[in-house]
């Protein structure tokens, strides 16, 4: 889709339905020129950005469903399945380098160093998957965490790594301890579905409720709603290029675009403020305002 801040503006550029069953993941290249997508039907497709010309097809890819892909530079990307199954696959070569089958459950989603060495996995076990891309081996794997690891982002310069989970916990590690989590920190959320990062420590996370909450890491404060899908489960997040806008879609069939602009400029207090349990989320944009007849319509300004 090409997306316009005009109105009416919006429009489709181009549909595939080259894959056989559906369609789990998709990433652009790190040029922006290709799309990776994988798929139930075991395979990897590559398609340029501009046209969805189909380039390459690797069939059967994985014995199982595949269920995320993660470009690591020009030739070299992976892919996770639902079995646990990691491969590390090169382009120039046309297979994978690497094949490492270490965790018992799906692999939810991957993050890469800014060196393109070190691979980290997050598993429906609970557990952290340690790869070295580099050396084509298996470092090690995290104690298990309670819940469902949903997603592995790394902040602070690449000096901590946090973990979201079904349990509504962001699980954070040291970059040199991967065998036990170093803090957590439990949202009042059902569950941590998908997350983004902002800026080195603040970091938006989607949830099963509906609610994207913007959340700073060291010191761990929820910094309040950025947006919402009305009690509709978020798949995905993304940021925009610029910093300034923050993608969202949901179980609504709606891709929704918010300001987060402002998010960039929060200094967080290392002092925790008392606040009354249960109170509602601070509202970061005029959009994630309620309506007065929707469920979220509490999501306003607290009061000075």
């Amino acid at each position: 889709f090409s997306y316009s801040r005009t109105e009416g503006d919006n429009r489709q550029l181009w549909s595939s339905g080259h894959h056989l069953k559906s369609c789990r993941d998709v990433a652009f290249s790190q040029d922006g020129q290709k799309l990776f997508t994988v798929s139930k039907d075991k395979a990897i497709h590559m398609l340029t950005a501009e046209e969805g010309r189909l380039e390459t097809r690797l069939a059967k890819a994985h014995g199982s469903a595949i269920n995320c892909v993660l470009p690591i530079d020009t030739n070299i990307f992976a892919t996770g399945d639902d079995n646990g199954m990691l491969k590390v696959w090169d382009l120039r070569k046309g297979d994978a380098i690497l094949e490492a089958h270490q965790q018992d459950e799906y692999i939810s989603a991957m993050a890469v160093d800014g060196n393109g060495k070190i691979l980290l996995t997050a598993s429906g076990d609970g557990t952290l998957g340690v790869f070295n891309i580099k050396r084509r081996r298996f470092e090690l794997l995290s104690e298990p965490q309670n819940g469902d690891l949903t997603s592995v982002k790394l902040l602070k310069r690449g000096k901590k790594v946090a973990c979201g989970s079904s349990e509504g916990t962001i699980y954070l590690f040291n970059w040199d301890g991967f065998g036990a989590a170093s803090d957590r920190f439990a949202l009042r959320a059902e569950s941590i579905d998908c997350m983004v990062p902002i800026t080195d420590s603040i970091v938006c996370v989607g949830s099963m409720d509906g609610v994207i909450r913007a959340v700073n890491i060291l010191p761990n404060r929820v910094l309040g709603c950025v947006g919402q899908h009305l009690g509709e489960p978020i798949e995905q997040l993304a940021v925009a290029p610029g910093e300034q806008l923050l993608a969202s879609c949901a179980h609504d069939q709606k891709v929704k675009f918010w300001d987060i602009s402002a998010l960039a400029g929060l200094v967080v207090d290392d002092y925790r403020k008392k606040k009354k349990k249960g109170g509602p989320l601070r509202a970061l944009s005029s959009k994630a305002v309620g309506s007065g007849e929707d469920f979220f319509a509490d999501l306003r300004d607290e009061a000075d």
